[in-house]
């Protein structure tokens, strides 16, 4: 990467009291380099900042360049954020795998929906996951010098010619050689494994979760865990995909055959390495997708153990429950005055794992909330969750519908920093259009509040 392709890093927000605020950053200001080398990305950023001495190369939001010392503790941070985390550049996805989402999207909407992103530093930074067929050999020496470990890696299947098929990239087969490249420098990956119905699913999936198991052995475990996902379908998936949806017959099949490969793996009956797997943790875990859809009861909140696969939906829903629980026991006694009544919207695949949590809502004299729980027919899904939800679901839903004296609306469904949902529908214009208060919510804390107060309204009406 030549450094005439990497940009000033334009600052967005300045926190107050920060070295940056006290020297007079502003929002627009931008960061060209930090001791003579430009920053590619916040990686760099960070590693270069993790100094007690800094000269800093600034551009004002006027364009004129500046020239500044810092002296500073040697882990204190500058205090600002950036635009973006890379300034290089987005590393995009050269894959065609038929399941992903960005190509089961409809046209013409924002340019941001439609980039491919298979960036290993956003993976680092975020926890997004990557399928490390991109990487270029300078990139695979930035990440052993930089240790930059765990990344999160899709790898679907471990047979060669299977994850070639579902990834349509000869280079998709050397993932096991990849995985073994992580653990011969002591570097760890997270994977998940999207089961796709016929593909890689039975047989397949079982030899790549012992593949995978085999690498989760010692203190330091080149695979730190697995979760195993159910594929998700829109109605605007090329038909030429060979994809076919999860059942609920199939999702009971794989959690039994899940299920039966855990007990294997935890009385050391696997072969080879996975004899040896760290028994305090387990290594392989199932999205609460499956339960949902199958129509089982979720795992215990015991069973998830310290959630090492909660950003892939795996143990979300039972520690949102748990933490529910133990916030609504500080609440009592509790009463809601003036009488109010709230629509809670949430997809559909939870509703009968959140219907407890509306019983102790209601229990609260002087509320009443009613749960709306939405499949999306934007999405032609007939089971969904709720991150999915679209402005037009919850329009065509809800409008002519009495909505009390607002809608709890879980935030998963829009925009990070932005209040637009997946099919650009502004919050605004949902609340408009419904002609009532939208008030968008972010966990327990803020769903109680939110109810009991009708604080956070971002919308009125």
């Amino acid at each position: 990467m030549s450094e005439s392709s990497i940009k000033p890093a334009l600052i967005t927000k300045v926190i107050p009291d920060s070295i940056c605020a006290e020297m007079g950053f502003e929002p627009g200001d931008s960061i060209v380099a930090v001791n003579g080398q430009k920053p590619r990305d916040l990686i760099d950023y960070q590693f270069l900042c993790a100094d007690e001495f800094l000269e800093l190369e600034v551009l004002d939001a006027k364009g004129k360049t500046h020239k500044l010392e810092i002296e500073k503790e040697y882990d204190e941070d500058l205090g600002v954020e950036f635009e973006t985390a890379l300034f290089d550049g987005l590393i995009q996805c050269n894959n065609r795998c038929p399941f992903c989402f960005i190509d089961q999207q409809p046209p013409g909407k924002r340019e941001t929906l439609y980039l491919k992103d298979d960036d290993y530093r956003l993976s680092f930074l975020y926890g997004s996951y990557l399928t490390l067929t991109n990487l270029t050999q300078k990139e695979w020496d930035r990440i052993e010098q930089m240790r930059l470990s765990p990344l999160y890696v899709s790898v679907h299947a471990t047979e060669p010619e299977v994850r070639i098929r579902l990834l349509k990239n000869l280079r998709a087969g050397k993932i096991l050689e990849q995985i073994k490249w992580f653990q011969e420098r002591r570097l760890q990956i997270h994977a998940q494994v999207v089961v796709c119905p016929g593909i890689n699913d039975g047989e397949h999936l079982e030899r790549t979760l012992l593949d995978l198991a085999k690498f989760h052995t010692g203190n330091m475990p080149a695979v730190a865990s697995v979760a195993v996902v159910p594929v998700g379908l829109t109605r605007f998936r090329p038909p030429e995909d060979e994809l076919i949806a999860v059942t609920a017959e199939k999702a009971r099949e794989v959690i039994e055959q899940v299920q039966k490969i855990q007990v294997i793996l935890s009385q050391g009956k696997g072969s080879g390495k996975a004899k040896k797997q760290n028994s305090k943790s387990r290594c392989i875990w199932l999205a609460d997708e499956w339960f949902l859809i199958a129509g089982l009861d979720l795992p215990s909140a015991a069973d998830y153990e310290d959630y090492p696969q909660i950003g892939n939906g795996v143990g979300s829903i039972r520690q949102f429950i748990q933490q529910f629980e133990t916030a609504f026991e500080k609440l009592q006694p509790m009463q809601v005055e003036p009488e109010r009544k709230l629509v809670w919207v949430v997809g559909n695949a939870v509703e009968k794992a959140f219907e407890p949590i509306v019983q102790q809502l209601n229990q609260i004299p002087g509320l009443s909330v009613n749960m709306a729980a939405l499949c999306s027919h934007y999405w032609g899904q007939t089971i969904t969750v709720t991150g999915l939800l679209t402005g037009q679901d919850l329009l065509e839903a809800l409008q002519g519908r009495d909505l009390g004296d607002g809608i709890l609306l879980p935030s998963v469904m829009l925009k990070q920093g932005e209040p637009r949902f997946l099919d650009d529908m502004t919050l605004e214009q949902l609340a408009s259009s419904l002609k009532t208060r939208i008030l968008p919510v972010s966990g327990v804390e803020e769903l109680i509040s939110a109810a009991i107060c009708l604080a956070n309204a971002e919308v009125k009406f």
